[in-house]
């Protein structure tokens, strides 16, 4: 189970604090979704999930306006499970018994300017990265015309000497050595470097380059969309590769499944070449045309062209 602390939640959603004698240390947030709590103000909390943030908008604020002293009530019992906390939109600030009931049961009371729809809106997308399914592998991501290639293979095979060749021809670097994966929707992986080692690369006989120094703020990137993976392999003589590519690949994360080519590597191939043509034709084929697919279509016209013209010669003999 993965969480995010209260304190970067404010910091990250611009919110004020208006319960600052609660210290916010060891306090997170644990749960992806949200809740407005309509149901549990009159009263009804079967299958509530105390785990949520509870966002207070216009409606839920007038009704307890309405009904006074029994509207701290209500709120009071609301705050008796044990809440992340409660988020006032629209700038609006609860009244004064509320904070110091929330102070007494040590939930965070936060505020916000924003209309509540559209702050649940950045909440809910913010929680889904943060809180996201996550790992880690051994690979280098790299941003090369906005698709994001992952590269694997084993170690030592030329994965950071090929991003750092990209970087050189106007690539971004996204992570090298660790790639952290995050699973953000069923169709949607985000890959990021770990702290660590963010804006760095590891080249053997050299040592360690920060890329963000050397090439400039443009050459690296802090998370990217994982759309394709290279894997790097040795060349074998006699094994067949997939010379047409008609039919797609693919490697799963997370459950996710990403399209995957397999790079067979040996001396004299250029690598980024390599690399920024197969993230092309990717970016082609998301957009519709499949080069591999026209390919076979030509030759399918070709050999029917060719069958026709035997056929046509045939009658022209069974005439003469």
């Amino acid at each position: 189970m993965y969480s995010v602390s209260i304190k970067k939640f404010i910091e990250s959603m611009g919110l004020e604090n208006l319960t600052p004698e609660i210290d916010l240390k060891g306090k997170k947030i644990s749960e992806p979704e949200i809740n407005r709590p309509a149901l549990q103000l009159v009263g009804f909390y079967d299958y509530f999930n105390c785990e949520r943030i509870q966002i207070i908008g216009h409606v839920e604020h007038a009704y307890m306006e309405k009904m006074e002293d029994k509207g701290l009530e209500v709120l009071t019992k609301l705050m008796g499970f044990s809440i992340p906390c409660i988020v006032w939109c629209r700038g609006i600030l609860p009244d004064e018994k509320v904070r110091e009931v929330a102070v007494q049961k040590g939930i965070p009371i936060l505020s916000s300017k924003k209309a509540t729809s559209d702050f649940e809106g950045e909440v809910l997308r913010w929680l889904k990265v943060e809180l996201a399914p996550r790992i880690s592998i051994h690979g280098v991501l790299v941003d090369v015309f906005g698709e994001g290639i992952l590269i694997i293979g084993e170690s030592g095979i030329g994965k950071s000497e090929a991003a750092l060749e990209l970087i050189k021809r106007g690539h971004r670097l996204v992570a090298d050595d660790v790639v952290e994966i995050k699973k953000v929707s069923d169709a949607t992986l985000i890959g990021s470097a770990p702290a660590i080692t963010r804006h760095l690369i590891e080249l053997r006989g050299i040592g360690i380059i920060d890329v963000k120094t050397l090439f400039g703020i443009e050459s690296v990137k802090n998370t990217q969309q994982i759309d394709l993976v290279i894997r790097l392999e040795d060349w074998v003589k006699d094994k067949e590769y997939d010379r047409m590519g008609l039919e797609d690949k693919f490697t799963e994360f997370l459950g996710n499944k990403v399209v995957c080519q397999d790079l067979p590597i040996r001396p004299g191939r250029n690598l980024a070449i390599i690399v920024e043509s197969a993230a092309v034709n990717h970016r082609q084929k998301k957009m519709g045309y499949n080069a591999a697919k026209e390919f076979s279509k030509r030759v399918t016209e070709n050999i029917m062209n060719g069958m026709n013209r035997d056929q046509d010669e045939d009658d022209d003999d069974i005439e003469d």
